[in-house]
């Protein structure tokens, strides 16, 4: 139950990473005057962006609190367009249950996604989404509300956040427009990016669902890059010694 709800998030967060964006005039919205609107139209004028090769150490963690289970992973990941989505374990704890049934199962489900070309499903174009105008956040972004034209488990409804003078996407918050699963009554997740050698890369997602019998389940990844589209941006070092489990590539 608990592991197809969070291979489901990952897929949903991995596809808004890549997703592209539609250049063309808003249909059936409306916004509001002002900087909000002239955020909006900036970020709809924005053109495809394309994954890029990319090598990151993430770090994976995934909590249960009502059967007080966790567990944590430390993966390097290497992208690229002849191969696909690639990773390597290197250090590993908590659960065997929650590392192999979540953990694990969340790195193969983006694995699978990448094959089977899914990200295209969530994009962030007219088909998918009504935009509307919000308010500036605290934060300096601008907020631009996004409502799933249908249900679907690969849509969120919620906000993105946008640079203000660029349109340029920092963050989607919202919730699944549609429950996994008859257990499952609410995803909520956060995805964070930033520009890493003057690519969108996304640096971290988190989940909260709310599963009948479990409870509150949580789970975080985050992202360090040591190259992106071919340059060097960092020197992630993963923790010492590994685990005798992380030998295996995938």
């Amino acid at each position: 139950m608990v592991r197809h709800l969070l291979r489901l998030i990952v897929v949903l967060a991995a596809a808004a990473s890549v997703a592209p964006l539609d250049a063309k005039a808003p249909r059936g919205g409306q916004t509001h005057a002002g900087v909000t609107t002239t955020a909006l139209q900036r970020f709809l004028a924005r053109t495809d962006e394309p994954p890029v090769p990319y090598r990151a150490l993430r770090h994976l963690e995934a909590r249960n609190p009502h059967f007080k289970q966790s567990a944590l992973m430390d993966v390097w990941t290497e992208f690229d367009h002849a191969n696909g989505l690639r990773y390597r374990i290197v250090a590993e704890g908590g659960s065997p249950y929650i590392r192999g049934k979540v953990l694990l199962a969340a790195l193969d489900g983006e694995q699978k996604m990448w094959t089977n070309r899914e990200p295209q499903k969530a994009s962030f174009t007219h088909d998918n989404y009504e935009f509307r105008g919000g308010a500036a956040a605290a934060d300096g972004l601008t907020a631009v509300s996004v409502k799933p034209r249908r249900k679907d488990v690969l849509l969120v409804e919620g906000s993105i956040f946008v640079q203000p003078e660029d349109g340029d996407l920092a963050r989607i918050e919202g919730k699944l427009s549609k429950a996994p699963s008859f257990w499952t009554r609410r995803v909520d997740i956060v995805r964070r990016y930033q520009r890493i050698a003057g690519e969108r890369m996304p640096v971290s997602i988190e989940s909260v669902a709310h599963v009948l019998i479990a409870g509150r389940s949580t789970f975080k990844m985050t992202y360090e890059y040591e190259t992106v589209n071919g340059q060097h941006v960092g020197n992630p070092q993963p923790p010492h010694p590994p685990t005798t489990a992380a030998a295996a590539a995938h």
